[in-house]
């Protein structure tokens, strides 16, 4: 039998590794700012031209490359940063596989211009697919300049598995901001087709955190720091106020790299317990400085992924940092401890409807007029203080005319698993039966079978999915024009996905320019939309979509629509009049699928007569 193993050829091999490197052009934007930061520059541009599927371009004014050290860049497992496995353990740089320029080089046309400060003159060196295609000496200025061009055009099915223009620089800006938030003392430019996106000086944490996420963050953070001689935690948290459903703003970097770690997160997140709500996460930059002995980072070539060797002792001292943090800036509750609780007076409690908590030593009989307010009561003969007439008329009035029967209407038709219920009862929810709303959070509808109850928000929310969601599809939306356009300041990162979902924006009735930089102006709001606070509602809007695409895989109608369904229904909670809840009774059942929100909520629930029978069963 003939040999069937073989060697790969490098350039295929190359081709293989770059699959686990370099993914998408913000691959690539990742390593080139790490080897910027490892050249010691003080200053790195990085330059992008079509999401970075034309170019990336990544110029510092680091230590540069010699014309040897230019050339052995790009073979396999080259590097500057260890030499032997004792360095593996003390590792400092970002980089340290030598994988990544040899990666890049097997993908990509890459052109690298590098000096020395002690030569004359720099080097030029042309790669196209781990080919060396020209090299010669070349005027420069100190430091290094790397232009990737072209990704992936020799593996076009890769390339096609790119997405839009909009979603890749999203991932850009995500990778960006990661490295300019553990470097703040270093300068970064980031220009996107020629227009400037991000100009950040060389400053402290703080001011590069207000720089990068907006002026509103400069009131919204804490500082945290806790230096234990094991590790030390320093960066800043969030208020609990200002928590987002979103997720996205929240950074771990240990040794100034940034990594992923969900049992890290929920070390901050615990701290955080009580504050927020549980579907909320609250913003934080947090550094932990350990020793590098006391980690692995070599776990995955991202070099996202960490271990600790004490795992245990690391969430213990992040939980506490943060509490503490939270505590000193008294935004978690602290206790009084000169109280002297034990004897402090009990207040009586006071109770909506003239109900009172405190009980009386000799118990007053009822009134007559009190006895009289209910035929066919006889008070116990000793008793506590009991309501006054009045408070119970506050909470309980009689209903004067008894509710007629009525025939189901044509919107109930085909409800599917709500069949059962009402397909053989004579009285159904319409338009001209009595619903009853509660604490302006439910409604109460009287059935055949017993009470239908059903969740105010939640019956919103499926009713305007389907219709958002038939504006998208139909591109039907209708816009109303707002007297005073307002200004909106977006992030970076939301700006470039108001750009992504314009058209969609559009067809569900919103109306806005481009004002140049982050920075919209809304002309108009979808026509059924309250026109108050607009600024607010497209902010929110934009956090719940994100907030979609983190836990869902959706495509951007839908996305959308359900994002605008949840900030609206949330907004819904009010008292309505007669008129308002019938007509959200009618709406519900006229839905394709009344009985759940889009994300599987019950919008209703029936309770039979029979389950309310024994609800006052004797035992």
């Amino acid at each position: 039998m003939p040999d069937i193993i073989h060697l790969l050829p490098d350039f295929l091999a190359n081709q293989i590794a770059a699959g686990e490197v370099v993914q998408r052009p913000a691959s690539v934007v990742k390593e080139l700012l790490e080897n910027a930061i490892d050249a010691q520059a003080s200053s790195i541009q990085l330059i992008v031209k079509e999401a970075g599927k034309q170019l990336v371009q990544v110029v510092d004014n680091g230590i540069g490359m010699s014309e040897t050290d230019a050339r052995m860049c790009f073979e396999r497992h080259a590097t500057s940063k260890i030499r032997s496995t004792e360095d593996l353990f003390q590792i400092r740089t970002m980089g340290f596989r030598g994988e990544a320029m040899a990666s890049i080089g097997a993908v990509a046309q890459v052109e690298l211009k590098t000096r020395t400060q002690h030569s004359d003159t720099g080097t030029k060196l042309v790669i196209e697919g781990s080919e060396v295609v020209g090299q010669e000496p070349v005027v420069a200025p100190e430091g290094t300049s790397i232009s990737v061009k072209n990704l992936f055009y020799n593996v076009p099915a890769r390339r096609n598995f790119l997405k839009s223009n909009a979603v890749e620089m999203r991932h850009i800006l995500e990778e960006f901001q990661r490295v300019a938030l553990a470097y703040p003392e270093v300068t970064f430019t980031l220009h996107h087709n020629e227009m400037e996106v991000f100009n950040l000086p060389a400053t402290k944490l703080s001011q590069r955190i207000v720089s990068i996420f907006g002026s509103t963050y400069k009131n919204q953070m804490a500082y945290c720091e806790e230096d234990t001689g094991f590790l030390v935690v320093k960066g800043y948290v969030g208020k609990p106020e200002h928590a987002k459903k979103a997720r996205g703003e929240q950074f771990f970097f240990v040794n100034n790299r940034f990594v992923k770690s969900g049992y890290l997160n929920h070390a901050v997140m615990t701290a955080f317990e009580g504050l927020v709500a549980k579907e909320n996460h609250p913003f934080y930059v947090l550094f932990i400085d350990i020793d590098p002995e006391k980690i692995d980072i070599n776990v995955h070539p991202t070099k996202t992924e960490i271990k600790f060797e004490d795992e245990k002792t690391v969430y213990a001292i992040v939980h506490a940092a943060v509490k503490r943090a939270l505590g000193a800036y008294n935004i978690a509750p602290s206790l009084d401890f000169e109280q002297d609780v034990n004897y402090a007076p009990l207040q009586p409690i006071r109770l909506q409807g003239g109900f009172n908590s405190e009980f009386e030593s000799e118990p007053k009989p009822r009134s007559s007029s009190e006895s009289s307010s209910f035929p066919g009561f006889t008070p116990p003969a000793t008793t506590t203080k009991r309501a006054t007439s009045r408070g119970w008329e506050q909470l309980y009035e009689p209903m004067k005319e008894p509710v007629q029967e009525e025939h189901t209407s044509s919107a109930f038709s085909g409800m599917g698993l709500l069949d059962e219920a009402f397909a053989a009862s004579d009285t159904v929810p319409a338009s001209t039966k009595k619903a009853i709303q509660i604490h302006q959070k439910y409604l109460l509808v009287q059935v055949k079978s017993g009470v239908m109850i059903i969740d105010q928000q939640a019956a919103q929310e499926r009713i305007l999915y389907e219709k958002y969601n038939v504006s998208l599809q139909k591109k039907t939306g209708a816009s109303q024009a707002l007297l005073f356009p307002q200004t909106v300041e977006l992030s970076a990162t939301d700006a470039i996905l108001i750009k992504e979902l314009a058209a969609e924006f559009k067809d569900m009735g919103f109306q806005f320019e481009d004002f140049g930089g982050n920075t919209i102006i809304l002309n108009g709001i979808p026509a059924d939309v309250h026109a108050a606070d607009e600024k607010e509602l497209l902010e929110e809007l934009i956090e719940q979509y994100k907030n979609n695409s983190a836990t869902l895989k959706l495509d951007k109608r839908e996305n959308l629509a359900r994002a605008m369904a949840k900030r609206l229904a949330s907004r819904s909670l009010a008292r309505m009049s007669d008129l308002e809840m019938n007509s959200l009774v009618d709406k519900l059942f006229a839905c394709q699928v009344p009985n759940y929100t889009p994300g599987g909520q019950k919008t209703l629930v029936i309770m039979e007569l029979n389950q309310l029978h024994e609800l006052f069963l004797k035992g």
